[in-house]
């Protein structure tokens, strides 16, 4: 993994790039014989894109994907770009939660600020909207812990796709 994926802790999708000097179409390959030589892990591949994952009976919730694009640069060299998430699932859910509690937020604060347009009480809304900036930072730490549960899966995917690719 390149130092730009680690620097800024908050990241919640690590990301990293490199070249590599082969055709894309070469490494790719070395992706499709690997999921016929192993079982370690699960490889799919859709076009130029490579999604790595654990097998269902080795997941947790908390288990990232790493999804690779390998770009053509020319007929002797790549560029691969992946992308360390958790899974689709677990990332829609999240999204959900989030987009949810914003809005609440706002419609707690729609609420509360024609009640004090009204003069009339309006703390029940106040409490809402501190409650749902509440709920945002709790969702945001269980996010963290989450990417801290499936470090180790991360690690793993990462060194599969290091050594498929040394395959040469």
């Amino acid at each position: 993994m390149s130092n730009s994926s680690t620097i800024n802790e908050v990241v919640l999708r690590p990301r990293f790039k490199f070249e590599k000097d082969r055709n894309n179409e070469d490494l790719l390959s070395l992706f499709d014989k690997a999921k016929k030589e192993q079982s370690n892990f699960i490889v799919s591949r859709i076009d130029n894109h490579v999604f790595l994952k654990l097998p269902k009976q080795k997941q947790h919730f908390w288990s990232p994907q790493l999804h690779l694009e390998i770009d053509e640069i020319n007929e002797n060299s790549s560029t691969i770009r992946g992308l360390f998430g958790p899974n689709p699932t677990v990332w829609t859910m999240f999204m959900f939660f989030h987009f949810l509690v914003g809005c609440l937020f706002l419609g707690f604060g729609a609420w509360g600020y024609s009640n004090w347009s009204l003069e009339t009480s309006y703390g029940i809304q106040i409490s809402m909207m501190i409650f749902m900036v509440i709920v945002w930072i709790v969702l945001y730490f269980v996010g963290q812990m989450g990417k801290k549960v499936g470090m180790n899966d991360m690690h793993l995917l990462h060194r599969f796709m290091r050594d498929t690719l040394r395959n040469q």
